[in-house]
């Protein structure tokens, strides 16, 4: 979520940065499930991108909000950005193209996830209806050009959009036309967060091909299942990606700090300011060698600030997030955090799941990772289809939440969130593949119906 961080301590030592990752550890009975999740707005005549000024805009679909749910506005420079639920640590904020993204409060149970996107859904349309907006679940805009889509007025988006080109293909297509859901969860210790982070990490692909929904650019089929997965391959390599050091002995909070450091910056905030300082290392401002702050040391909120800033398919914050899923419509989004808590919040699925991917290499993983997104389930590793994997993927997730036993009020657990992936691999059609289906078959080679049957 991108909510930039105020603390202006200077920082001293490299000793404080892994400090600030540490600080993350909690004991597994403070264990918390964080969802987000991204749509794309558009106007429901029309069905074209939509602004952020005007009366029917963004902005007014902020306010909206504001008065519906009395949040705290999030400000940059007099324009109202986002929300922020000062009591149960939600947020509202918006991605560059305005893909207007609810980030959950931290919650004890998937059932609460699903309540909460409930609730939001139920506030958001009360506002967005009257002033002719819709919501899409997918992952990519599946029939807007890039020139189309308003770019929304925050600082950050500039920066990060004049820098994209120098240093991939699709960085600008990853900011204004994808959406994704992501599971934020926690460790409780140093060696917790290095198990889960390898096998989430080696694991992602797996989500990437359930949740794989966007086959479509600008009205026509793209040659792949998750675009959006693929726009990643090649957005900026030097800050995503599937990180193979992190399965090298030595792997700790200490290594992510190195590499973190490493990672070139996009900007510095200084009050409502965003100073470029793209290309530029942390490592040299940490030193005090950055051209634009000569002298100036970076604060704990610069390290923050940083660390959002960095995308790959597993990120290391004060917990992990998952970040491998194309976004859905709205009744498969608690299925990813299903997924995954199943998975890394039981030790004994933790363990099985250790266990599968354990023995894969680096360049398998790699292969893997980049093949997933045209083939999906077709993708292979060593001898084996990633559908084989998914499945046994589903059944240890599917145990892990019968065992957590966390009952809803009518005494289900939460494994019943899995049902849609369960519905996914019975037909073992991922669920672009479902869509491409229908755009051959039904919707007559048009991408219009999607308005209808993929909104919110």
């Amino acid at each position: 979520m991108a909510r930039d961080q105020i603390d202006m301590t200077p920082l001293q030592s490299r000793d404080e940065l892994v400090a600030w990752f540490e600080g993350g550890i909690k004991p597994p009975s403070e264990f918390r499930i964080g969802t987000e999740h991204e749509k794309t707005p558009f106007t429901l005549e029309g069905r074209q991108p939509v602004p952020y000024e005007g009366a029917r805009g963004i902005g007014a679909l902020l306010e909206g909000m504001q008065l519906l749910l009395g949040w705290e506005p999030i400000m940059e420079r007099g324009n109202i950005i986002g929300l922020y639920d000062v009591t149960g640590g939600g947020a509202i904020s918006l991605e560059p193209g305005g893909q207007f993204e609810l980030s959950g409060a931290p919650v004890e149970t998937v059932h609460q996830t699903q309540a909460e996107l409930m609730a939001h859904l139920a506030q958001v349309r009360e506002i967005a209806t009257p002033l002719g907006i819709g919501f899409l679940g997918l992952g990519m805009t599946p029939s807007w050009s890039r020139s189309q889509i308003p770019v929304m007025p925050k600082g950050r988006y500039k920066i990060m959009t004049n820098y994209m080109p120098k240093v991939g293909t699709y960085g600008i297509d990853m900011m204004y036309r994808t959406c994704t859901v992501q599971t934020n969860l926690d460790f409780s210790s140093e060696a917790d967060m290095v198990k889960k982070l390898r096998v989430s990490l080696a694991l992602q692909p797996v989500a990437t091909a359930l949740f794989a929904n966007s086959p479509f650019t600008e009205g026509k089929p793209n040659g792949f299942l998750s675009f959006r997965s693929e726009i990643w391959r090649d957005t900026d390599n030097a800050r995503s990606g599937m990180l193979p050091w992190v399965f090298e002995d030595g792997m700790g909070f200490e290594r992510w700090v190195d590499y973190a450091l490493d990672v070139p910056m996009y900007f510095v905030k200084r009050g409502e300011t965003y100073i470029d300082v793209a290309g530029s290392s942390f490592r040299a401002f940490f030193e005090g060698r950055n051209n634009s702050l000569p002298g100036e040391r970076p604060t704990l909120s610069d390290w923050a600030n940083h660390l959002s800033t960095i995308f790959p398919e597993v990120r290391l914050k004060r917990y992990l997030e998952m970040r491998g899923a194309d976004g859905v419509p709205w009744g498969r989004l608690p299925a990813l955090p299903a997924f995954w808590v199943g998975l890394l919040y039981d030790n004994d699925s933790l363990d099985a799941a250790w266990d599968l991917v354990s023995h894969w290499t680096a360049a398998e993983r790699q292969a893997l990772r980049d093949d997933v997104p045209r083939f999906g389930f077709k993708a292979r590793i060593k001898d084996r289809y990633l559908f084989e994997i998914a499945r046994e993927c589903l059944k240890l997730s599917h145990a892990g939440l019968r065992r957590r036993n966390r009952a809803d009020h009518s005494g289900r657990d939460e494994s019943r969130h899995l049902e849609p992936l369960e519905r996914i691999l019975e037909s073992g059609r991922t669920p672009a593949e479902e869509m491409l289906d229908k755009f051959n078959g039904p919707w007559g080679g048009s991408v219009e119906p999607v308005y209808q049957e993929y909104a919110f």
